[in-house]
């Protein structure tokens, strides 16, 4: 029997390996964008940046020469003598084992969401890849997910297909869950006449609707002050911070309203808005007929044309401009109707009788 080369016992001491095996290998040499590994074979494994990993990475600052890692072979000559070789992708492989678990499961995950797409969010789960559409990003509709970018989120898997390379994740339902349960919560404690704090969370031409933690509340135009609100938009704005006492449940239905009793105007109405007394006003608007004056938030008073002036007056804005502060007696008080009457006219000094003869 004819003796062996040293180059055939060595070559006889190696390794075969094939492509899509996984091997250990020890780092040899690193640089920023490769590793080289010795794997037991003829030839060293070459690991590039791009098969470490789906984010941007310097190799060098997670690995060192004389460390140990299973990798997968891509290629066993890449037609230079060398072996390719891939950790993302045996990372991935563990990381779809990791989510078929959690699809079976249905394990509340989380990741970082590492990319925007157009119809949703790309999050990366020990280098397998989920995909949550636009729709199961929350239970609204959000037009812009930039702002998703970089964020934790957690979600759980409802379609594991990887061989279609498809694998959906949702994080609507885990939304939804948590609002209904905050909301059963919230009702449990709620009653009607409780004061509470809230979050403004939409305003419209009607009203404001309001984050009580768990459910939103309606706080109506008309019950936004005791006074004159001419448009929500210009009283409040989203994420203003209020107290409202709540006026009605019905259902899931709550009514707010900010009219607190204690702040009513009208209840020392009798005494302060008495005939004869004299008070001073805003004028807030005016008709043919008359000027409507304010004299508290949540009290205006009618100043009929008649009452303005001795002299004939054809209508109020020939001699009163809207914002003008006036001065009026009351010359009637109606509390069940919450009708207040002025008069201008009445505060001017009666004509004396010599002017009276004079006339004539």
């Amino acid at each position: 029997m004819s003796e062996m080369s040293f180059e055939q016992m060595l070559e006889n001491s190696l390794k075969t390996i094939r492509n899509g095996e996984v091997v250990e290998g020890t780092v040899i040499s690193v640089k920023p964008e490769e590793i080289v590994l010795n794997i037991g074979y003829k030839a060293d494994g070459i690991l590039t940046r791009n098969e470490y990993s789906n984010e941007p990475v310097d190799l060098t600052t997670v690995v060192k020469v004389g460390d140990k890692m299973d990798v997968k072979v891509v290629k066993v000559n890449d037609g230079e003598g060398q072996v390719l070789l891939s950790y993302k992708r045996l990372q991935a492989e563990k990381g779809n084992k990791r989510l078929e678990e959690a699809f079976n499961s249905q394990e509340v995950l989380k990741a970082t969401v590492n990319e925007v797409l157009s119809g949703g969010l790309s999050v990366i789960v020990d280098e397998a890849k989920v995909f949550i559409p636009a729709s199961l990003v929350s239970d609204t509709f959000e037009r812009d997910l930039t702002k998703y970018k970089n964020q934790e989120i957690e979600f759980v898997i409802t379609e594991f297909n990887p061989r279609r390379r498809r694998v959906i994740g949702d994080r609507r339902q885990l939304i939804a869950a948590k609002k209904a349960e905050m909301q059963k919560e919230l009702f449990a404690k709620i009653k009607v006449g409780d004061v509470v704090e809230g979050t403004v969370k939409n305003v419209t031409d009607f009203g404001a609707f309001i984050d009580l933690g768990g459910a939103d509340g309606l706080l109506h135009i008309s019950e936004m002050s005791w006074g004159r609100v001419e448009s929500p938009k210009k009283a409040f704005k989203v994420g203003d911070v209020v107290k409202v006492f709540i006026k009605d449940i019905k259902d899931t239905k709550i009514a707010l309203s900010m009219k607190f009793e204690d702040q009513n105007p009208w209840l020392n109405a009798s005494t302060r808005y008495a005939i004869g007394n004299v008070v001073k006003g805003k004028v807030a608007r005016m008709t043919d007929f008359g000027a409507f004056v304010e004299l508290a938030e949540g009290v205006d008073a009618l100043l009929h044309v008649s009452q303005i002036s001795k002299e004939h007056i054809e209508k109020p804005s020939d001699v009163l401009a809207v914002g003008q502060e006036i001065e009026a007696k009351i010359v009637d008080f109606v509390e069940s109707e919450k009708k207040i009457s002025l008069s201008m006219k009445a505060l001017l000094e009666p004509e004396s009788d010599s002017e009276t003869e004079d006339e004539q």
